[in-house]
């Protein structure tokens, strides 16, 4: 693939934006848009974006982004969905984190929280949160995934199986627009799934671009999540579906302040003991 400076970029807008236009990358580079097009040729034919009408989107989600790239896109946003996640979390609390870069986010946070139990299969939380002396750490069992230092499969699974948590803190890969979670290891996703059915109540961390992308294996639905945090207001079609399901939504500033309440609940779900 020929290169140019500008593809990096391209790719990290779309990224961070889920698609890309033409003309609003010609205008942002000051270029043409017979230039653009060529560039957004040259990357789908590298298999890095897929062209659609008038410019391109990621390709079809079957494969993450690397985990170190993960930690770089939209990390302010991420900061600001922590600090806001936080506030949401008392002391005296037994919660679960699972893996991912905006629950590593969350960990950085709760370093001052008092009397935490936290369960996670993200040996990465576990590491940030060893800063917390007030703070009993239990990391599952499984099969450790050297990528991103997460912990998959039915051992880690089962390793919840004993905690009835208070609330179960997840990231995903993607939200669908029928209010489907998404991600992309069915032997990780077993483990968010079974930290939903052991709490009594549940957040979802999404900055806006996980709205935009997709992925191949499913967690759960909104239906299942009490309240989203993100930095952006969500698309109308899954916003509507929360007020439906009188799902909570906040979105933060980027000083991690909401900036709206949304839907506003404080039912929690009976989970019975399994």
């Amino acid at each position: 693939m020929p290169q140019t400076f500008r593809h990096p970029d391209i790719l990290e807008i779309a990224r961070a934006e889920g698609k890309v236009t033409v003309d609003g990358l010609a205008e942002r580079f000051g270029v043409s848009v017979q230039t653009i097009r060529r560039d957004l040729t040259d990357l789908a034919r590298a298999g890095r974006l897929t062209r659609v009408h008038g410019g391109a989107t990621l390709p079809s989600g079957i494969r993450n982004i690397v985990y170190e790239e993960r930690r770089q896109l939209n990390s302010a946003a991420k900061e600001a969905i922590a600090r806001t996640a936080a506030q949401m979390i008392p002391y005296n609390a037994c919660i679960f984190l699972n893996i991912g870069t905006s629950t590593e986010a969350l960990a950085r946070e709760l370093i001052g929280h008092e009397n935490l139990i936290v369960a996670t299969n993200n040996i990465n939380v576990a590491q940030i949160l060893a800063a917390n002396k007030n703070c009993q750490i239990t990391l599952t069992g499984g099969s450790f995934r050297s990528g991103d230092g997460g912990l998959v499969g039915e051992m880690a699974a089962a390793s919840l199986e004993n905690f009835k948590f208070d609330i179960a803190i997840i990231g995903c890969s993607g939200v669908d627009t029928d209010g489907e979670l998404l991600d992309f290891d069915p032997q990780e996703v077993i483990v968010s799934r079974r930290a939903l059915e052991r709490s009594r109540g549940s957040i979802l961390l999404a900055d806006s671009s996980k709205f935009t992308r997709t992925a191949p294996v499913r967690i759960a639905s909104i239906s299942q999540i009490d309240t989203i945090i993100s930095d952006k207001p969500l698309p109308t079609e899954l916003s509507e579906r929360c007020a439906s399901l009188d799902t909570e939504i906040q979105i933060t500033k980027t000083d991690g302040q909401p900036r709206n309440k949304l839907d506003s609940r404080s039912r929690t779900r009976d989970s019975d003991l399994k």
